[in-house]
């Protein structure tokens, strides 16, 4: 009774707020808007999808769940864990959440979507997590097969919405979900699909992109004063090696460094913002990695790399871009003396298709390769108008 009392008093005046602020422009996130949410959850069961980016202020979501008396039964964690930053790949074991006590489950390793048993007693799954926009970030594909979960079991999918800091463009190939559907890309889109979390749940609830076709009973809780060209500085690292906005914009171009020979920089300071390998020509730049935060095996561990160093590529204006920059994947490939060692197999998982690696070998420039991608871009456009959430 205590709690539900504490309850009804912070909607009340969390309404009142929401009220009050009609004419307020700054930014809110969808978990900040407890007026809308509140309500929704009152005397019900609760799932958390959560990680170290689902603050609410300076209070992680679920602390301030709690603190309004909200039931929470269970938390899901996804690649990289839920309060602690793990290795980018390291398996997330489940366990309990030392804070809460609260048992946590994870969705990263054996285990990708919750189970029945998982979702026993849960009235509703909520959904609060920031991404970077681009296909190939895995907390998408978890909040996909979190959705596919609840609508099997019936039970209703709360996201909590948040900017995406790449969601002002869309650009890069079509996934080819025939040959390469993965946990890094299961849905046709392109690398940069330029939706908010909340948007692209609506996608894949309209499109009938769950397995067989089901739909899940969605509520998003929108961002408020946000906008697809509004520039978004994250407060919160996303993952370890995504420690800031450099790093971010460019991160849709120089992921597939990881399907080359190429290190992007994991196990230095400055991951995603460099591009090396041991075996590049000496142009004057150079850097090793070694085993630190985030990057326990770095690629080319200890070995000293040679290649283009991007650390000042948003002080110098290359980004951000309203595009993907595939210039800087080409140039090192056509500087590599070992071109046929140069791709792994990971590189189309990555790109949804062989055609972006055929086209590269073939010699062909980053205009005509982007020129390539426009008409799947453009027909993703037309597809993606009707489940935008703002302006």
């Amino acid at each position: 009774m205590k709690n539900l009392i504490i309850l009804s008093v912070l909607m009340v005046m969390a309404v009142a707020a929401c009220s009050a602020d009609k004419t307020d422009t700054t930014l809110k996130t969808g978990a900040e808007r407890t007026g809308e949410y509140l309500p929704l959850i009152d005397g019900k069961t609760i799932a958390v999808v959560a990680n170290q980016t689902s603050m609410v202020g300076k209070t992680h979501l679920v602390d301030t769940l709690l603190s309004c008396g909200a039931d929470i039964r269970v938390i899901f964690a996804p690649e990289h864990g839920f309060r602690d930053l793990a290795d980018a790949g390291d398996e997330i074991t489940s366990g309990t959440d030392p804070v809460t006590g609260i048992n946590v489950v994870s969705l990263y390793g054996a285990k990708k979507k919750p189970a029945p048993e998982d979702l026993e007693g849960i009235d509703i799954v909520i959904f609060d997590i920031q991404d970077v926009g681009t296909r190939f970030y895995t907390y998408l594909t978890t909040m996909c097969y979190v959705m596919e979960a609840c609508a099997e079991n019936g039970r209703q999918f709360i996201v909590m919405d948040r900017p995406n800091p790449n969601g002002f463009y869309v650009d890069g190939p079509i996934l080819d979900t025939a040959k390469y559907r993965s946990f890094v890309g299961i849905h046709p889109i392109p690398v940069v699909h330029g939706m908010t979390v909340g948007e692209y749940a609506g996608m894949v609830n309209g499109e009938g992109w769950l397995t067989g076709g089901i739909k899940c009973d969605l509520t998003v809780i929108k961002c408020e004063n946000w906008t697809h060209e509004t520039m978004y500085d994250l407060p919160v690292i996303p993952s370890p090696n995504l420690p800031n906005m450099n790093s971010i914009y460019l991160y849709p171009s120089l992921c597939f460094a990881e399907g080359t020979v190429l290190s992007c920089g994991r196990g230095t300071e400055f991951p995603f913002q460099v591009l090396g390998a041991p075996k590049m020509p000496d142009t004057g730049f150079s850097f090793t990695p070694q085993p630190s935060f985030g990057s326990a095996r770095p690629k080319h561990n200890e070995e000293v790399c040679y290649g283009l160093d991007l650390r000042n590529a948003l002080a110098d204006g290359l980004v951000p871009k309203p595009e993907m920059n595939p210039a800087w994947i080409i140039d090192a490939y056509n500087a590599y003396p070992g071109k046929e060692n140069f791709f792994t197999g990971y590189f189309d998982i990555l790109a949804g298709t062989s055609t972006f690696r055929e086209q590269i070998m073939q010699g062909m420039t980053a205009e005509e390769i982007r020129a390539s991608w426009k008409e799947g871009v453009d027909r993703f456009r037309e597809r993606r108008a009707k489940y935008l959430l703002y302006d």
